[in-house]
């Protein structure tokens, strides 16, 4: 059982500030951080920590050795990952005090995956494995699709929100996963949610499961004070995506998730504010 995940590898420029910048103002920052970021790497690094194998499928540019590291070092299969001339995607993130965020982003190498790259990390790839694909990278249908054929569960996370990739994927995915803004775009633009298992991510109030013929699965978000909220649906997603790999059934695995995303948000950070399985665990016998 393994995790393939075609996702996004960014470097993270992340600014403390007082507020988020209204249009025209200009803020000095109160702190400044580097990191490991994007939602193919978060989720991929989630996945990894969870205890599932995960292939990362993806690009970077020059120079990203660290980039590389930092990845292998939190578990990640880089075997999928091609190393190009264009540079590494990045982000630029404004954290708040209330640990709101605000982020402009700069696709990079994500945008420069192609179908035979994808092809050629999924050669090995069966029906007991997982595609996780979001809007981050090129080539996500074309990877949904060759992951179907191969018949593994293909787990689409439909962020950042585009209609026409959305129509593109969904013919081919296991499951769609959305927030709340997100499913409201995509019952607006289609008349309703698609006829396959959706789940849509409420924050703090928690995550809900939705089953053709089926109750609807929700999920309490457990209460914890967040510190930085980058990153955390990415979290959940990638510790989701492990669970369901590694043969947990749909609650098991929603709750593992909002497990992970709960520790997550109460460190700085994306990828390196991520907890093990085993911090997730603790947390979980905690709770009772």
């Amino acid at each position: 059982m393994t995790v393939y995940n075609l996702g996004s590898i960014n470097i993270d420029h992340v600014y403390r500030v007082p507020h988020l910048p209204a249009p025209g103002e200009t803020l000095s920052a109160l702190a400044y951080a580097q990191g490991l970021g994007g939602k193919g790497a978060n989720q991929s690094v989630a996945a990894a920590r969870a205890g599932a194998r995960t292939v990362h499928i993806g690009a970077i540019g020059p120079n990203s050795d660290w980039v590389r590291d930092a990845m292998r070092g939190y578990g990640v299969d880089l075997a999928g990952v091609s190393l190009l001339e264009e540079p590494t995607g990045h982000a630029i993130i404004n954290v708040d005090p209330g640990a709101e965020n605000a982020i402009v982003i700069y696709p990079g190498a994500n945008r420069a995956v192609t179908p035979a790259m994808v092809e050629a990390a999924l050669a090995e790839a069966g029906p007991v494995d997982t595609l996780l694909i979001q809007n981050e990278t090129s080539a996500q249908a074309e990877a949904a699709a060759a992951a179907r054929a191969r018949g593994l569960r293909v787990v689409y996370s439909a962020a950042p929100f585009d209609i026409d990739a959305v129509k593109a994927a969904l013919p081919h995915a296991s499951l769609l996963v959305m927030n709340e803004i997100e499913a409201d775009q995509t019952r607006a633009a289609l008349g309703a949610l698609p006829p396959l298992d959706c789940l849509i991510t409420r924050g703090a109030k928690g995550a809900e499961w939705i089953s053709a013929g089926a109750e609807p699965l929700f999920m309490p978000a457990f209460r914890v004070t967040p510190v930085d909220t980058t990153g955390a649906g990415d979290t959940f997603i990638g510790t989701l995506a492990a669970g369901l790999d590694l043969g947990l059934d749909r609650a098991a695995a929603m709750r593992l998730a909002m497990a992970a995303a709960a520790i997550q948000v109460t460190r700085p950070g994306a990828a390196q504010a991520i907890p093990d399985r085993a911090e997730v665990d603790t947390f979980l016998r905690a709770q009772g």
